[in-house]
């Protein structure tokens, strides 16, 4: 079918929908009904201050629901798309016992079973197939919770919508839990070209067996809708019928997937009675407000939030966190994320996707966004402009204007899901932002960070002052260097009075130039900048990265999918180690290129995309205890390496040349100590001849 016209404001509505659910829905979450009524009576809004909590916080709900539909930029397309491929996903998108799922132990926790089959080895659909895992642990509710973007990518398709979504789920769930995932996917495929729920019923149930256990739930509940007006009541007999005490396990399905039913048959498409019912009734709120939160922000676009009795929008300002191996990704916002799953539904359709503000990296182009941007200063507003702008009003003296790249403050100690996560920008590389025509008398603007620094402190760095004038500005600056601190939030600061200016567009490029270390004063912030995916690495140890794994291959990551070219170099010395290396282009734990010394001698430059391909070797003994120096440079499809300074292999990848990402650190089975990595952009020509002298920038 051909793509609605407002398919993007849709999918973004989608997005908003999803993580307002959850926002909504985790202060409470495993809460009974009794509990909240006892406590909070009804949950009307958000209700985390109420319970000193924070509002945006990381979310299994979140993360996994749009780190998994990875799978369709990394593998096959459409009905082709196999539950190994998304396995393939969970495998280098997951930190094991750090990121995206409820780590609770095998048989406890669904999909920790799940993982624990795929690294083991057992292939996918049987990874979470009833006659492995049992059924009572298959058809917990994790595939439902993940099931959104499927159905947002294939809008008015609910066969595409069902076909993907059964792949996907069946990684890890079964039975009554991939029925349940089916029906959601196929019902939001609809909701893009249907309003009437009735006829979205009727149309999404052939997806699944007439006679599931789902199937005759939504029966149950459009006739009890149909005779008792009061959705209380509903939820009575819900619990009576379909409760926790009929089904095992800690967070089944059918309960929680009658409770999503609920809150659709009961608020007859207003988004604020949705949410009242989803989290009151208790159970799994947060789930199950998301799931209904994204199936209204899709049917209704945009109007699902306005005109409400509460301000669903504005507390959240689009923020979200995706935590997991790909850490450039993981401080994100409801408009970039809604760009990516909108882009793979007009592949997908067929269509040549075209990126949304020119490929802006923060563009606000769809009515309300505000992609996180916060005004400091007293007075400071931001709002959007029609979808094509944020007014940034100083309110008289100065302002900044600042949106979050990495880990705040409040979520660097948070507990709960962990906030794993990379800087999006480093130092070296230049922002670039858009001034549009404005009331702009008297204001001097100028580009901002704030990075950490000791005490993980925040501090600003300014860029040069413009003084504006009428017509538009175009502002460019490198960010200096932070003394190996991170750089935490990005901005325009406003000098002046009246109206302010136009923020139109802000991106950046280039590859950093970095020295990442260990910087002088005391703080965490520089050590969470990391991708931890190694067993031990503790701030107590005197090197900087003291790197210990157990099992199999261990990383360390920092960086962004915008690295493309650049180069990278590092000293290790292998206390033990079966191997030990250099990593670039990273994105995820299987998806790489490497420079490996190897137990026996071998100098391997590597590629990992799932499987490990060795693109050059040559031989090169080493010893425990002996530092070497390690530099990769990468250039398109090329890829030099160095050890010790000389260049001893090249190749050049011409199937699937991984475009960009991290940098890393490589420990297998051992321990491996380094003190800095030093990253720099590539200058000139570098499609030399092997062997030709290079001009390498000092080591670290």
């Amino acid at each position: 079918m051909p793509l609605p016209p407002d398919y993007d404001a849709r999918v973004y509505a989608g997005v908003l929908g999803k993580i307002i659910g959850v926002y909504a829905g985790r202060p409470v979450e495993n809460w009974t009904h009794a509990r909240i009524a006892a406590e909070l009576g009804e949950v009307r809004g958000y209700v985390n201050d109420r319970l000193g909590l924070p509002l945006i916080v990381p979310d299994d709900d979140i993360t996994g629901t749009f780190t998994f539909l990875r799978a369709l930029e990394d593998a096959s397309w459409g009905a082709d798309l196999t539950p190994q491929d998304v396995a393939e996903a969970w495998l280098n998108y997951i930190v094991e016992e750090r990121t995206i799922l409820w780590w609770g132990g095998l048989g406890n926790s669904t999909e920790h079973t799940a993982y624990l089959r795929l690294r083991g080895g057992v292939p996918a659909p049987r990874s979470g197939s009833a006659v492995l895992n049992g059924r009572v642990v298959a058809e917990q509710i994790g595939a439902q919770i993940f099931i959104d973007g499927w159905g947002m990518v294939a809008p008015g398709d609910p066969a595409l919508a069902a076909r993907l979504a059964r792949a996907a789920a069946s990684v890890s769930h079964d039975g009554e839990a991939v029925h349940a995932a089916v029906l959601l996917a196929a019902m939001e495929a609809l909701a893009f070209v249907e309003d009437d729920l009735n006829r979205i019923y009727d149309a999404a149930l052939a997806f699944i067996p007439g006679d599931s256990v789902i199937a005759r739930l939504v029966g149950d509940l459009r006739a009890w809708r149909g005779a008792e007006p009061d959705w209380r009541v509903t939820r009575e007999r819900i619990e009576a019928e379909y409760g926790y005490d009929r089904y095992g396990g800690l967070v089944h399905v059918v309960p929680n997937h009658a409770l999503v039913q609920l809150a659709l048959l009961y608020a007859d498409g207003d988004f604020t009675r949705a949410m009242l019912i989803a989290n009151t009734s208790g159970w799994d709120t947060d789930c199950n407000a998301g799931n209904v939160g994204c199936f209204l922000g899709i049917q209704q676009g945009l109007a699902a939030f306005e005109g409400q009795a509460f301000d669903w929008r504005s507390p959240v300002a689009d923020r979200l966190y995706l935590p997991s191996a790909e850490g450039g990704r993981a401080v994100s916002d409801a408009l970039t994320v809604a760009g990516r799953v909108a882009a793979l539904g007009q592949r997908l359709a067929g269509e040549t996707p075209v990126p949304p503000g020119g490929g802006a990296r923060f563009h606000f182009s769809q009515p309300g966004s505000v992609q996180g941007f916060r005004a400091g200063g007293d007075g400071a507003r931001v709002e959007n402009v029609g979808g094509r702008a944020l007014r940034l009003t100083p309110g008289g003296g100065e302002a900044v204007f600042l949106t979050p790249t990495f880990v705040p403050p409040d979520m660097l100690r948070h507990e709960g899901y962990g906030l794993v996560a990379s800087p999006a920008l480093h130092p070296g590389q230049t922002v670039r932002a858009t001034l549009l025509p404005g009331d702009v008398a008297g204001v001097e603007a100028r580009l901002v960070v704030r990075a950490y620094g000791p005490g993980d402190t925040l501090r600003p760095v300014f860029g040069p002052p413009t003084r504006l004038t009428p017509g538009e500005h175009h502002l460019a600056w490198q960010v200096p260097d932070t003394g190996g601190w991170p750089v935490a939030e990005v901005g325009v600061a406003l000098r002046g009075a009246g109206d302010g200016a136009l923020l139109g567009r802000l991106s950046w490029d280039g590859a950093p130039d970095v020295t990442l270390a260990r910087p002088p004063g005391e703080g965490e912030s520089w050590r969470r900048a990391w991708v931890n995916a190694v067993d031990v690495w503790e701030a107590r140890f005197p090197e900087a990265y003291r790197m210990s794994h157990n099992r199999g291959r261990g990383l360390l990551l920092q960086g962004a999918e915008a690295w493309r070219d650049y180069r990278a170099e590092a000293t290790l010395t292998p206390v033990l180690a079966e191997a030990f290396g250099l990593v670039v282009r990273a994105g995820g734990l299987r998806r790489y290129y490497a420079l490996l010394l190897r137990r026996g001698g071998a100098l391997q430059l590597v590629k990992v995309l799932g499987e490990e391909t060795v693109l050059a070797e040559t031989s090169c003994p080493w010893s425990f205890g002996e530092a070497r120096g390690f530099a990769l440079e990468v250039r398109g499809a090329a890829v030099w390496a160095w050890l010790d300074g000389e260049l001893l292999l090249e190749a050049r990848d011409g199937e699937e040349p991984l475009p960009g990402g991290a940098v890393g650190l490589v420990c297998e089975e051992g321990t491996v100590t380094c003190e800095a990595v030093r990253v720099t952009p590539l200058r000139g020509d570098v499609s030399r001849p092997r062997g030709d002298p290079i001009s390498r920038p000092p080591s670290p």
